[in-house]
């Protein structure tokens, strides 16, 4: 099985904001970055199209030809808790330093831990090995094209970086 992790277009926060859940709204350039990712899909079929609930990936799912993607809530971005939209550059508290220098395990209050996440997304992936299906994409964000890179085997889980993947990016793995 061939899954097709797509992330979404360059959104419009400040740099260094924790928007993991939060809808936030995407850049002025989003129609030139979704041409390009759609032209990297080019005339690829797919047996099913996911999506997160978010707008940022559902609008760049239907941008891209699938108005209407399965919506899943097992490839959300991580969630951050009481630090959705907080700035953890310009006012770091010091459990955000704490996250900052081992963002894998600690947890932001009321949020998940990376590792958490990456046991999410892994359910969905075995949810889709046993489907039966030859190829699916996944509108989605940054953290679940590292849960994916993960699981594939691509990077270690201690190697993993937060920013590896574009905004635009598309992650393809064999299951």
């Amino acid at each position: 099985m061939e899954i097709w992790f797509i992330r979404h277009t360059s959104v419009d926060v400040p740099r260094g904001t924790c928007y993991g859940r939060t809808d936030v709204p995407l850049r002025d350039t989003f129609e030139e970055e979704a041409d390009e990712v759609h032209r990297n899909i080019g005339e690829t079929t797919f047996d099913a199209v996911y999506s997160s609930p978010l707008t940022r990936a559902r609008r760049l799912a239907a941008y891209c030809g699938y108005p209407e993607p399965i919506v899943e809530p097992r490839v959300l971005e991580v969630d951050y808790g009481e630090w959705e939209m907080a700035n953890f550059i310009e006012n770091p508290t010091p459990g955000m330093l704490a996250w900052y220098e081992d963002w894998k395990n600690v947890r932001p209050p009321g949020g998940e831990t990376f590792r958490e996440a990456f046991l999410r997304v892994s359910g969905f992936i075995e949810e889709l090995k046993a489907s039966g299906k030859e190829r699916v994409a996944v509108f989605c964000h940054g953290g679940v094209l590292i849960c994916a890179a993960i699981y594939a085997g691509s990077i270690p889980f201690d190697d993993a970086l937060p920013g590896a993947f574009q905004y635009g990016e598309i992650l393809k793995i064999e299951v």
